[in-house]
């Protein structure tokens, strides 16, 4: 029986590959990009992907993949890199793979509050999700994703039906079978009309995945070590500081502060800082510093971060892997109220894994079990301590006393001067914050009554 199942999905396979061939590719190969033609021939779990999302049918499959192939060479997908993205897009947090579910499942988060409706920016943030599906489909080969819905402090800006069924549209026709779930989190009830559109779209089969929760019961699905804060969870997502509209301005910025004072270049991984980690700076009190691996192999490589002080340090990611010519930023920060000692070691593990390895907690759990020594790159790193310079109260005084009497009265009348200005500032603030709120409230409440009577009339 199982022979004969073989038997019939390897000849659908062959049907597939041969009338793609004769019937779309001889005439409209200018539509293609070449990579993925040739890739349909060789790879037989992507033609089964196809088939099995259209219920073996052949002509449905070829369709679909005449479909997806367009779409892919618009999108110049297989051309995709970090470099393609806005440097601020990738670092606002709003889109980004990270964590596992209950079942095993990669998470695909979409924090929807940092999107808001804009045709300036659609197409990158369309590239972001292709970037990151392509990234893990070829990384992965085939394992499901979850994706997590995140719709908690969102607005009616950040409502874009475009971008929503792009998204869908990715797992329905660019990467079928991937798609495990999609957990929906807090979702306003201003939403509820949008999403039995959005229901409609998916199709009765992909209904069904449709999970929604709330803090109470999201962890029926993830758990807490991969969810956020304001989810319940443990990860601190550290919050962006800046708006999209000042993005080239930031972007240059964070360049310049990121840029490596010396670099370390080993046979698998350049590191930076080459030799020691700056915890502090003079120009901040942030205790943390951050250590950039940089990928010079063609492989994959799986890298561990070890200290001689596990209980006084926290790193993330300590047990990761970095895809060939990528970066991976880690992050070093001592746990609240311990001191950092110039005592403290770090041990940078690296060795090169198989491309058909996955890549999964515990792949990389066996990986490390059973690679040999030999194979193993390894580089330490010392820490160093950067004292803040702060003006003493002392050195104040001093400077007070060297004033004449007029001097410091005047000085006195404007800082009561200018305190008053800044409570009248305040109050302004406040009353448009205020007007603002009411205005929203308004606005909400006039959609809802036009949704509901809407439904009503045509229901």
């Amino acid at each position: 029986m199982a022979e004969c199942q073989a038997q019939n999905k390897a000849k659908l396979i062959s049907d597939v590959r041969r009338r793609f061939e004769a019937e779309y590719v001889t005439d409209k190969s200018d539509k293609y990009d070449l990579r993925d033609v040739e890739r349909l021939q060789q790879d037989d779990n992507w033609v089964e992907s196809y088939l099995c999302w259209r219920h073996n049918v052949v002509d449905e499959t070829l369709k679909m993949l005449d479909e997806s192939f367009q779409w892919r060479k618009e999108m110049s997908v297989n051309d995709l890199t970090e470099a393609s993205i806005p440097r601020w897009l990738l670092e606002i947090g709003g889109i980004y793979l990270h964590g596992y579910d209950k079942e095993g499942n990669k998470l695909f988060w979409i924090r929807v509050k940092y999107h808001i409706k804009d045709q300036k920016t659609i197409m990158d943030k369309k590239k972001l999700i292709a970037f990151w599906l392509e990234r893990y489909a070829k990384r992965e080969n085939g394992k499901p994703v979850t994706v997590m819905f995140d719709l908690s402090e969102t607005g009616i800006n950040s409502i874009d039906m475009d971008f929503v069924r792009f998204i869908i549209n990715c797992f329905k026709v660019y990467y079928p079978k991937y798609l495990s779930k999609m957990v929906i989190f807090d979702m306003p009830w201003i939403m509820n009309a949008a999403f039995k559109i959005v229901k409609s779209w998916l199709g009765p089969e992909a209904v069904s995945l449709l999970k929604f929760t709330s803090k109470n019961d999201v962890q029926d699905y993830v758990s807490v070590e991969y969810l956020p804060l304001h989810m319940g969870g443990t990860v601190n997502i550290i919050e962006p500081t800046f708006k999209a509209e000042e993005n080239e301005k930031v972007d240059s910025k964070m360049k310049a502060f990121k840029k490596p004072l010396s670099v370390f270049k080993g046979a698998l991984l350049n590191i930076s800082p080459a030799e020691e980690l700056y915890f502090g700076s003079t120009e901040s009190e942030e205790k943390k510093a951050l250590i950039t691996l940089t990928n010079v192999t063609k492989n994959i490589v799986a890298f561990k971060v070890r200290t001689t002080a596990p209980e006084k340090y926290r790193v993330k990611p300590s047990n990761s892997s970095c895809d060939p010519g990528a970066s991976v930023d880690i992050v070093v920060s001592p746990h609240g109220g311990l001191t950092v000692s110039a005592q403290d070691r770090f041990l940078i593990m690296a060795a090169e894994m198989e491309q058909s390895s996955g890549t999964g907690p515990a792949e990389l759990t066996q990986f490390w079990k059973e690679v040999p020594r030999n194979k193993v790159m390894e580089h330490r790193l010392r820490c160093h301590i950067v004292e803040s310079i702060k003006p003493t109260t002392l050195t104040l005084k001093h400077h007070a006393f060297n004033m004449s009497d007029k001097t410091s009265e005047e000085l006195y009348l404007q800082l009561n001067r200018l305190l008053e200005s800044n409570r009248k500032l305040e109050d302004q603030v406040q009353h448009c914050i205020w007007f603002q709120q009411w205005l929203l409230s308004l606005t909400v409440v006039s959609l809802a009554f036009v949704i509901s009577l809407f439904y009503l009339l045509y229901s």
